[in-house]
């Protein structure tokens, strides 16, 4: 039989090679450059159409994310930078008082909330002033004064309406003076003065020259200077003079100039003239101590003590134009003890300070001087806020507005100066916000954040580090569980596990990421933290026995004979360990009270506290890690898993081929190949984690403190937002300082979405060539 393949007929070599021919000619006509047919006009016209559309879309899109971010950050600026505002005073009046005021030389000045009525307390009695009218108001009861020979004039406390007047017979005159606020039918507002005397209170014999008055939930009490240099302690119970004593000297020679009384009525405090401070205990009355002296540099006369709102923090001004605040610490060697210790020091006035008028809502104050010039403080962040140069004579008595709006000056010369205030945020400075701080009843400076409390005359604290700290400190707990078994995931179910098994586990993992966190932070805070607060000791148990366990599995899996253990098909393996990890942890859980005998004495949290000094919280560090970790591990592996699975498979192959084993291959070539990709899931996941909010809400104590301590809680800048927002007056300080840590939380998200992606950049291009 002849060969076809060597004939001449139509089955021989010259129909096999014109068949070729043919199909290779039909190919060429698309890979040798040729034009294909040409497409119908309407359909090529159309495909125009639709891919410049698609085009614009997309360009549209682009721009409009870019715009987005954009506007979304100077929205952010915009509600952030009022914070930063300097103080500013404008001048509103002068009122010149009409000789129908008998005023000379007022001891204290007052404004009402609206800034429209003013009053004088001096030895001439207590007077009105209409400020827009610059007219006085009569009142029925003027002139009651007028026949009285004050000599000091003393108020119980920022806020109050209650003052003292000592007179020249020795005797104390209680009164309330004010401005009441009323409205008519037609809604016109009117003003109403209103003064109330009660009577006069003998208390010595001769006339008191300085007074001290306080009057609270503790009673009523005042400390005198008269005549000679005598000091006298009494209290005032249902307008009668109690328990009148006489406290000792400082010294022989020693010349009181101020006096302060704090309202529990527990401790007193003496300025001198030589520039020393004497504390004075009065926890019992009977028997009044000095348990302090402390000198001021420079020996400079104390011109006047007073206390800011809260009566916490005593403020000291002497004649060489000092302020200073002084609180009461603890003792360093006796904790039962106080002492009395300077905090802050302000800017100096270039004259004798005055006067002085402490703010009714938070912790500021004026102070001014002999020549006519007006300091505007703030007690927490000790900062001068502004100055109000003195041009004119000195400032005899200061009103700072109720709503801290404005401010009043009597300069002398029956001339009343009237400002308009602009300082909305005098709390926030930049070592308010970031640095520490001492506040009143703190020992030392320190990193607080604390923003309300249920006293009108509490101190904010909006220290952000704790914040900031809290925030680390969840992303990298998290990290640390989610990072390694994310990425050991994904190189296992990409390089080493079944293709069969791996479609099903990766959907499985991916499905995870679309679990709302609010369920993940309810079950956190429901059920796993009081659960492993039970089984603690067993979870310390499973991180000996579980890598144990897959040990020993390894190990007796190379004793198996080859036969068997060829026939379990290759990626498999994971199926037999599974049942070996679950039994693990059961043993764990069954011997959890063992555990606990054997590790920890018996009680796992005692051992803790007699150990490591640590109190274990319920909501902590570590069940965040936990449940933020699986929250953030399906973002890490599905971006990891793509990036290795797309590592060319002939460099694989060609890897394999030369002699290296499978994990030698994964470690010195997939993984450097994808690094790129894996370093992008990584970052993503940190930025995933660094803004979770609802998982922190709810599974942590939030508790804003600085401490590693896998045990205790932290409050991060997104939960932080979540629980102060709805509480933020609009526009408050407050509501702007949340505005700022959403800005911090925008601008390190966008510094390390920028850094990864130079990292990413860098990183494809070093090896891109593998």
């Amino acid at each position: 039989m002849s060969d076809p393949t060597k004939s001449g007929g139509p089955e021989g070599p010259t129909a096999l090679h014109r068949s070729d021919t043919t199909e290779v000619s039909q190919t060429n006509r698309f890979t040798t450059g040729s034009e294909p047919p040409p497409l119908p006009r309407h359909t090529g016209r159309f495909r125009t159409v639709l891919d410049s559309t698609a085009k614009h879309l997309i360009a549209f899109g682009g721009v409009a994310v870019i715009f987005s971010i954009l506007a979304i950050f100077l929205f952010l600026v915009s509600e952030v930078l009022p914070l930063f505002q300097r103080a500013v005073a404008t001048p509103l009046a002068q009122i010149t008082l009409s000789n129908d005021i008998p005023v000379a030389q007022p001891m204290h000045i007052g404004l009402d909330e609206h800034r429209e009525v003013a009053y004088l307390m001096s030895p001439g009695g207590v007077h009105f002033v209409d400020l827009l009218a610059g007219r006085p108001l009569e009142t029925d009861t003027h002139n009651a004064l007028r026949q009285a020979h004050v000599t000091a004039m003393a108020y119980a406390g920022a806020g109050s309406n209650r003052y003292l007047l000592g007179t020249q017979e020795g005797q104390v005159i209680p009164i309330k003076v004010g401005v009441a606020t009323e409205f008519t039918e037609s809604g016109e507002r009117s003003k109403r003065p209103y003064l109330t005397i009660e009577p006069p209170l003998a208390i010595a014999d001769s006339a008191i020259t300085a007074l001290a008055y306080r009057s609270g939930d503790s009673g009523s009490g005042l400390l005198a200077l008269v005549q000679g240099g005598a000091l006298i302690y009494a209290r005032i119970e249902d307008e009668e003079i109690t328990g009148i004593q006489s406290i000792p000297p400082p010294g022989p020679a020693t010349v009181v100039t101020a006096l302060a009384l704090d309202t529990p009525l527990l401790n007193a405090y003496l300025g001198t003239e030589d520039g020393h401070i004497h504390h004075v205990n009065m926890e019992t009355p009977n028997h009044p101590v000095l348990v302090g002296t402390h000198a001021l540099p420079g020996n400079r006369a104390i011109t006047n003590l007073a206390f800011l709102l809260g009566d916490r923090t005593l403020v000291v001004m002497t004649a060489g134009g000092g302020v200073s605040t002084w609180i009461q610490v603890r003792h360093a060697i006796n904790p039962q003890e106080w002492v009395l210790r300077q905090i802050h020091t302000f800017a100096t006035h270039p004259a004798p300070v005055t006067a002085f008028s402490p703010s009714k809502r938070d912790k500021g104050f004026l102070t001014g001087d002999q020549q006519g010039g007006v300091f505007v403080h703030y007690g927490t962040s000790a900062r001068t806020l502004l100055r109000v140069p003195g041009k004119g004579p000195p400032v005899v008595a200061l009103a700072m507005a109720p709503k801290s709006d404005g401010l009043l000056t009597y300069q002398g010369e029956r001339s009343l100066n009237l400002y308009d205030l602009k300082n909305p945020h005098p709390e926030v400075t930049l070592p308010t916000l970031f640095g520490k701080i001492w506040y009143e009843g703190y020992n030392k400076p320190a990193y607080v954040w604390q923003s309300s409390s249920g006293s009108d005359d509490f101190e904010p604290k909006l220290s952000l580090t704790p914040l900031a700290f809290g925030t680390i400190k969840g992303t990298l707990y998290a990290l640390l569980l989610a990072i390694p078994l994310a990425i050991l995931a994904a190189i296992f179910t990409s390089q080493f596990m079944h293709p069969n098994l791996r479609g099903m586990i990766k959907p499985i993992i991916e499905i995870m990421a679309a679990l709302p966190t609010v369920v993940l932070g309810f079950v956190a805070g429901l059920w796993l933290a009081p659960y492993l607060e039970e089984v603690f000791p067993a979870s310390v148990g499973m991180l000996v026995v579980l890598p144990l366990t897959v040990l020993a599995a390894s190990a007796l899996w190379q004793l198996v004979p080859t036969p068997l253990r060829h026939s379990c098909r290759p990626g498999m393996e994971a199926l037999i360990l599974v049942p070996l990890l679950v039994a693990g942890i059961a043993a764990c859980l069954w011997t959890n009270s063992a555990i606990e005998q054997w590790l920890f004495g018996g009680n796992f949290k005692q051992w803790l506290t007699t150990t490591f000094d640590v109190q274990y919280d319920q909501r902590n560090a570590l069940v965040v890690g936990i449940v933020m970790g699986f929250a953030v591990i399906p973002i890490i592996y599905s971006i990891s898993e793509e990036a290795l699975s797309n590592v060319p498979r002939h460099l694989v192959a060609g890897s394999l081929a030369l002699g290296a084993t499978r994990w030698q291959t994964v470690t010195y070539l997939v993984i450097l190949a994808a690094s790129p990709g894996i370093f992008s899931a990584i970052m993503i996941g940190f930025g995933r984690a660094i803004g979770e909010t609802m998982i922190v809400l709810m599974a942590t104590g939030n508790t804003p403190i600085m401490d590693w301590s896998w045990f205790n809680g932290f409050r991060t800048l997104s939960a932080n937002i979540a629980v102060e927002i709805p509480e933020a007056p609009h526009g408050g300080t407050l509501y702007r300082v949340l505005f700022l840590a959403a800005l911090l939380l925008f601008l390190v998200t966008f510094a390390i979405n920028t850094l990864a992606e130079l990292v990413r950049q860098r990183l494809r291009k070093r090896y891109s060539h593998l």
